[in-house]
């Protein structure tokens, strides 16, 4: 097959982004092949610079061989046309001055046999077999707290990160910090699921994304760093729980003081309240029947003698 001077469509992996490049082609006796990523625009040369007042140009699609644009410049007339199924419908860009035609956010349904045909005073005709590739899904960035895990040598944490993607064949899955490539892998089989495992210190600054490519394209997924925090919050260190307990020991040491304290004072409010609150009589004094006694006294008095030895 001989190569012909036409543009290549690559996708090219720089800093995180895609940067595209116009269409693939190889071309000779079976025709130009281009290879376009679904929801992309291709265009399809037609390697004319200007086209002659007496040159028609017509385009066809499949098998069939259905007009979908055509240009006679002599008589003014540039369209473009459906096919039947409608799938051209809105899609069509036609260049009045080249006659090439453009397939805007094409899909899966566009792939096929495109046919140039000018006429005027030669005849020619050239065929596009366009191919067209399914969009890379968006990776899918997840995190394990079980896994949080403490360095040995410092008391920072790390956070185990896992990226991954399904239905996915010859592609290549990747770790970026930064613009530096961390860890990446590939696979040539087709529907295969993907995933790369990553570990990252929960308050690291960086940026961190995840890339999955192939020869066309690619998608890209940062990393939100607030997916590690929960690794904070649930390995804390050693240090941080003894201080934590102490502090709820002090806080229950000072309700149990405050509660106790309020009890006393409360016994001593009620003992005052009762001492307030005793009332006093006045004495009452009940008089007592008396019974005089009746003392005869002795008027005769008999004195012994006193001897005295």
């Amino acid at each position: 097959m001989q190569l012909r001077g036409v543009n290549y469509r690559r996708a090219k992996l720089y800093h995180g982004r895609i940067h595209t490049f116009t269409a693939v082609g190889l071309a000779g006796v079976f025709g130009e092949s281009v290879s376009v990523t679904e929801g992309d625009s291709v265009t399809l040369h037609t390697n004319v610079t200007e086209i002659r007042i007496d040159d028609d140009i017509l385009w066809k699609f499949g098998a069939e061989k259905s007009q979908i644009a055509k240009i006679k410049k002599k008589k003014q007339i540039f369209n473009t046309s459906d096919v039947p199924d409608g799938r051209f419908r809105n899609r069509l860009k036609l260049d009045n001055q080249t006659g090439s035609l453009t397939i805007t956010n094409i899909t899966t349904q566009h792939a096929g046999v495109y046919q140039l045909e000018i006429a005027g005073a030669k005849k020619s005709l050239k065929t596009f077999n366009v191919f067209v590739n399914t969009r890379l899904p968006v990776p899918v960035i997840s995190s394990n707290s079980s896994n949080c895990s403490s360095s040995s040598s410092s008391s920072q944490q790390n956070c185990s990160l896992l990226c991954s993607v399904v239905n996915v064949g010859d592609v290549t899955l990747s770790w970026y910090k930064g613009n530096s490539l961390l860890s990446s892998i590939s696979v040539s089989d087709l529907s295969i699921s993907l995933s790369l495992p990553l570990e990252v210190e929960y308050q690291d600054k960086n940026t961190y994304s995840c890339v999955i490519n192939n020869s066309f394209t690619n998608q890209t997924q940062h990393l939100d760093i607030k997916l590690c925090q929960t690794c904070a919050v649930t390995s804390v260190p050693p240090v941080s729980v003894s201080a934590a307990v102490s502090v709820s020991l002090l806080i229950v040491a000072a309700v149990v003081i405050f509660w106790t304290c309020r009890k006393y004072r409360k016994s001593d409010q009620e003992v005052e309240t009762s001492e307030e609150e005793i009332t006093y009589t006045e004495p009452t004094f009940n008089r007592r029947s008396t019974q005089e006694s009746n003392v005869k006294e002795d008027d005769h008095v008999d004195y012994a003698p006193v001897v005295m030895r």
